[in-house]
């Protein structure tokens, strides 16, 4: 059965701006009213102008006395304070608008990063890594200015609309010289809008595709170097450089024909308004003053080039939102409310089946790991190891079927429940937290103060030693630490033994070790947790002996379930840890700019050869 998941609030990018716009509302009210308060000051300003003008030209008239409006000192005053609260009203719009893109990026940021680690190995597998980093960073960057945008929409509406008002007001044959040419202006702002979209969307595209090669240029550069090959990968990471480059002409082709078009468009509607204007002074219908204004009103109302610049900025936020978007409609696991048995760790696969690409990789499955068990679980490279033990601990889900837990199924327990009680060690862990102590006991329930959790299970690794040879020793920070793959896993088995539970998963967490320490670690497994059940994969013959049962995996079933030393009979079971091996070999080159298994054991499974078992086909 499909297990169920939390589905997102909004899973289209204008949905998620709305929510953007939401978290900043107050922000945004504020930047809007300040913006129409700006542009009504704008407004204004032709106005008052005007009135200034023939202010000055009454005072050397006595005639025109009586029409002035008032004292030319009086309206020069008029027009110094409006200047000056125009310049301070552009100042805390500048700084508003610039507190609340950083507000409303940290905000996405934050969001899409929670839901990329709560859905975790499924977001990973629908989206490289270096995608995932580009929408996560330039992404969110250039989707955050969305609210400032949208708030400060309404003043590039209020100065046209307002200053076709104005001319209404001073004539309405100044009016009819503006609409004349107002459905061509229309015109050109929707083509503009449609074609820019188009063009982002795809400009973006290109940007996610050149920061996924170079993450894995990047994981790689060893194999790179080794093989001699800089000059080739260079070519590969930049290949997508031209189609970005043809993406960037093409939006600067859309904004020049908007901008050549407005720049034709703009002043012949101005010209016609002010050649209006001036035959209505000849007739004395307008005083100069108001011819002015007319002409400033005219400037204002056929303001494309404010018009093209917001509509540009709206349509790079929405087209950044929609890739935002597509990460958070990867739905995350959704956990239930029931509580496990006191104690336990029988584990149950009922009828599991799990596709991948399209592909049956598990079919099926019916498999029980009594409780302090160990079962280790071998196969040819893409039988379905690693899928298996991804879905032991609801790292992923299957398509079909129940894995149970104490004969609970999974997706019933609480997070904090399965998280505590299922501990993993992988083939590649990550080393996290500060420091060589920290990443040991990182989990949900890490060690209290005078604990010495955290060095037993060192002791436990046959990790202890190197620790302490270090001159910081537990203390030594992850970043400075030189140890080798075979160092990095023992850490990431100690993190295992200490985060305790019933469940103990190892997805090839032996295979770096030298031989004399894996057999070592794995007896160490049994002391340190008797009461453990323990599923392993096992790519080793050596490995799968100290178990209690193998279940041998082909083509997505179990094709037996037994001690090793029964199956050992078989022919084509022994061929499978000839086969097994050889492969690893082969791939653990092509593989070094893979993502790591302990952050990827599904999707990365996918895409990583004899690692890569959920990418195997049935």
């Amino acid at each position: 059965m499909k297990t169920p998941v939390q589905t997102p609030d909004g899973t289209s990018g204008d949905a998620l701006l709305r929510a953007a716009t939401r978290h900043s509302a107050g922000r945004c009210v504020a930047l809007c009213l300040l913006t129409v308060v700006s542009a009504g000051a704008g407004l204004l300003l032709p106005y008052v102008l005007g009135r200034t003008l023939d202010a000055l030209f009454a005072a050397d008239s006595a005639a025109a006395g009586a029409a002035s409006g008032g004292d030319a000192g009086t309206w020069l005053l008029r027009c110094a304070v409006l200047l000056g609260g125009l310049t301070l009203l552009d100042s805390c719009e500048s700084v508003l608008t610039g507190t609340t893109g950083a507000r409303t990026t940290a905000w996405l940021r934050h969001r899409l990063l929670g839901h990329v680690l709560a859905t975790g190995p499924r977001a990973t597998a629908r989206f490289p890594a270096g995608d995932l980093v580009a929408r996560l960073v330039g992404g969110t960057a250039q989707a955050g200015p969305a609210p400032a945008t949208v708030a400060a929409f309404a003043a590039t509406f209020v100065l046209p609309v307002g200053a076709i008002a104005a001319l209404a007001l001073t004539d309405l044959w100044l009016v009819a010289a503006f609409v004349a040419g107002a459905p061509a202006l229309a015109l050109l702002l929707r083509a503009f809008a449609r074609a820019s979209s188009d063009c982002v969307s795809a400009y973006l595209k290109e940007q996610g595709e050149i920061a996924t090669r170079l993450t894995e240029a990047i994981g790689g550069a060893r194999t790179i170097a080794a093989a001699g090959i800089a000059d080739r990968e260079t070519a590969r990471v930049l290949e997508p450089l031209p189609r970005l480059g043809h993406q960037g002409l093409r939006l600067w082709r859309v904004q020049g024909r908007a901008s050549a078009g407005a720049v034709t468009l703009a002043p012949l509607l101005q010209i016609a308004v002010i050649a209006t204007a001036g035959l209505l002074l000849l007739h004395g219908r307008l005083t100069v003053g108001e011819l002015l204004a007319s002409s400033r009103y005219a400037v204002l109302a056929t303001g494309v080039g404010m018009l093209v610049g917001d509509l540009s900025a709206l349509v790079r936020t929405r087209a950044a939102g929609q890739r935002l978007a597509d990460v958070l409609a990867v739905p995350a696991p959704g956990y239930g409310t029931t509580p496990l048995a006191r104690e336990g760790g029988r584990l149950e696969f009922r009828g599991v089946t799990a596709r991948h690409d399209g592909r049956t990789v598990l079919d099926a499955v019916d498999l029980t790991v009594p409780a302090g068990e160990t079962l280790a679980v071998v196969g040819a490279s893409g039988a379905g190891k690693s899928l298996l033990a991804a879905l032991a601990g609801r790292l992923t889900d299957p398509d079909e079927g129940t894995v149970l837990l104490d004969g609970t199924p999974l997706p019933d327990l609480t997070r904090a429940e399965l998280r505590a009680a299922v501990g993993y060690a992988f083939e590649r862990p990550t080393l996290l937290g500060d420091t060589l102590a920290d990443t040991i006991a990182l989990g949900p329930r890490p060690p209290a103060p005078g604990d010495d959790r955290t060095v037993r299970a060192a002791r436990a690794a046959h990790a202890d030693g190197f620790v302490r040879r270090l001159p910081a020793g537990y203390a030594t920070a992850c970043a400075d630490a030189p140890l080798s793959g075979g160092e990095v896993q023992r850490l990431g088995l100690a993190r295992a033994f200490a985060h305790g539970g019933r469940l103990l998963v190892l997805d090839d967490a032996l295979s770096s070790l030298d031989m004399i320490t894996e057999r070592e670690i794995a007896a160490a497994l049994l002391r340190h947790a008797p009461g453990t059940t323990r599923l392993v994969v096992a790519h080793r013959a050596t490995t799968a002996a100290r178990a209690s049962a193998v279940a041998w995996l082909d083509a997505g079933r179990v094709r037996a379930l037994a001690p090793h030393e029964r199956l050992w009979r078989d022919p084509a079971y022994r061929a499978v840890f000839a086969t097994d091996t050889a492969t690893d070999t082969d791939t653990d080159t092509a593989t070094d700019a893979a993502t790591d298994s302990d952050s990827d054991p599904a999707g990365g499974a996918g895409r990583s050869g004899a690692r890569g078992e959920a990418g195997g086909a049935a």
